[in-house]
């Protein structure tokens, strides 16, 4: 098991954008898990595939429990109202524990930050709503009648990841390391972190209520989009 610390690739300008997003996200986290209530929430705003696949929401309402201001236990029913089209950008935002925050959030950190400063802001903006967007598509290809919620940034963030595959392959990252009981801190490629992750992805394909495949597709769309638009940047100097 590994986990990215940092990298060695300076930018050269603020990363205005990436902070947002990041900011975006903890507040979302903060009010829905703190202020408000967090499964009411996902029940309302998360992206469910049965419904894009056809393009309305669930009539029949959506049994949660929810504690009441005295600590009891409640069912309540949940009608969702929202558009099918709105809740793939809303998912994109949502997390469903702190865990699964800090570790997008310290992903989109470490490799947003370059790939914004290569694109500049409103492309940075395009492109992770893009890649956020067709990693979401990825997974409802492949289980288009599910009615499971989706959330989470992992799909934007994959797609940041991709793009810096191609732009960034040979930068250093700081990767702290698990192995049994030994624990260490290593510097390798960009290129070694993000193919060893890719393919971790594909092994944990099917498991632990994860949309792993969300992942491979958002991670292939960044890469796809990202030599794109290089094309249309001739000669432009890359920071590695």
């Amino acid at each position: 098991m590994f986990f990215p610390i940092k990298d060695y690739n300076p930018t050269r300008k603020t990363s205005y954008i990436t902070i947002t997003f990041i900011l975006i996200n903890v507040v979302v986290f903060i009010y829905q898990a703190m202020i408000s209530d967090l499964n009411l929430n996902v029940s309302k705003n998360a992206m469910i595939p049965w419904e894009i696949t056809h393009m309305k929401t669930i009539e029949n309402p959506v049994g949660i429990e929810v504690q009441d201001q005295h600590g009891y236990t409640q069912r309540k029913l949940i009608y969702r109202e929202i558009s099918p089209f709105l809740t793939l950008f809303t998912s994109m935002f949502m997390h469903g524990s702190f865990f699964h925050l800090f570790g997008n959030m310290l992903f989109l950190w470490i490799f947003g930050n370059n790939i914004e400063d290569y694109l500049g802001k409103i492309k940075f903006i395009l492109f992770f709503l893009l890649t956020g967007l067709g990693a979401s598509l990825v997974h409802i290809i492949f289980h288009p009648n599910s009615m499971i919620p989706v959330i989470g940034a992992s799909g934007a963030v994959s797609g940041v990841m991709g793009a810096y595959l191609i732009l960034f392959p040979t930068a250093r990252v700081r990767t702290l390391v698990f192995v049994f009981i030994f624990i260490t801190f290593v510097d390798i490629p960009a290129f070694i972190f993000l193919i060893v992750w890719f393919i971790f992805q594909f092994l944990y394909v099917g498991g632990g209520g994860i949309a792993w495949l969300a992942h491979v597709g958002g991670f292939i769309i960044g890469l796809l989009l990202i030599k794109w638009w290089r094309q249309k940047k001739p000669g432009i100097e890359l920071i590695e």
